[in-house]
């Protein structure tokens, strides 16, 4: 469950070497800084640790001393250096969980599955958990067991397009073609659905997000196209998917037509009206109706 603080107080922990193994990163262009950004919107950062062989990336450590990580260093006595310093890794973050309870939120950077278990004992004692490493050598299993991921490539996205701006297709007026607007997948429709049909008002996007990211931990809607979350329920809206509406400075989505619909496996509910039991047979003249009670109860000076 994602702490009920609006501000995380977050552990970063850097299985490095994991980092730039084999993932088109090298000590010399490793860049942290874009996903410690991300961080520092949900949170402080205020504990933040990096382990490996330092002898072997000395090119790296300057940067991460300027973002203020601490280095362990943990030289290889024998072939399972590198297990020693994940082991390292975990009993560190076990023991600031058992010691610091302030802290709710922690961040293994690694994709390396040998952290599930580490994962799953922080989820365990209440912490939220968020991973951080690269795609294309994340174990899918690290990915489930954490409750939010974040990939370093992903971090670095938009300034690779914006790199890429001068080559864009030009327009006739000298202006960057229009990008191509991105699809809404499969899974958010779904999730969206559902949560509109259950709800009895308007509904936080945050909350939408979250519940995303409950179920697809690396959910991220730059993957498909969009710049932010809230471009892609703007696209939702346009197809007729939901609607958006502003109380105060705050946007709450809502069902189409601003009532929930009901889902595609259930029968839309019936009005108020049909489910109240009628017990006289309908009335076809414009007489007042009279109540029941006064129906069933005589006048005793009539009778008389």
């Amino acid at each position: 469950m994602a702490p009920s603080s609006s501000e995380r107080r977050i552990a970063l922990f850097i299985d490095f070497e994991n980092l730039v193994t084999n993932t088109g990163f090298t000590a010399a262009n490793f860049d942290l800084q874009p996903s410690l950004d991300r961080l520092l919107e949900q949170g402080k950062v205020i504990f933040r640790r990096a382990y490996c062989d330092w002898s072997r990336f000395q090119e790296a450590k300057a940067h991460l001393h300027q973002l203020g990580v601490e280095l362990v260093d943990v030289p290889p006595s024998t072939r399972a250096g590198k297990n020693a310093a994940d082991m390292r890794l975990v009993i560190d973050a076990l023991e600031l969980c058992y010691a610091r309870e302030h802290i709710n939120t922690f961040v293994i950077a690694s994709g390396d599955s040998d952290f599930v278990p580490l994962a799953a004992k922080l989820r365990e004692n209440d912490r939220y958990v968020i991973g951080l490493g690269v795609k294309q050598a994340t174990s899918p299993m690290f990915v489930k067991a954490c409750d939010e991921f974040v990939y370093l490539d992903s971090a670095s996205r938009e300034r690779e397009r914006e790199r890429d701006e001068p080559r864009r297709p030009r327009t006739e007026s000298g202006a960057p073609a229009a990008r191509k607007r991105g699809e809404v997948p499969s899974q958010v429709r779904t999730v969206v659905a559902s949560l509109l049909a259950r709800a009895t008002g308007p509904v936080n996007p945050s909350f939408i997000k979250e519940a995303l990211v409950r179920k697809t931990p690396d959910f991220d809607e730059r993957d498909f196209g969009f710049s932010s979350f809230s471009r892609m329920l703007e696209a939702m809206e346009k197809e007729g998917l939901l609607t958006r509406i502003q109380q105060g400075r705050q946007w709450y989505v809502t069902a189409k037509d601003g009532a929930p619909e009901p889902r595609g496996d259930e029968p839309a509910e019936r009005p108020r009206e049909e489910r109240i039991s009628r017990p006289e047979a309908p009335r076809t003249d414009d007489a007042p109706r009279a109540r029941p009670e006064e129906e069933a109860i005589p006048d005793p000076d009539e009778e008389g």
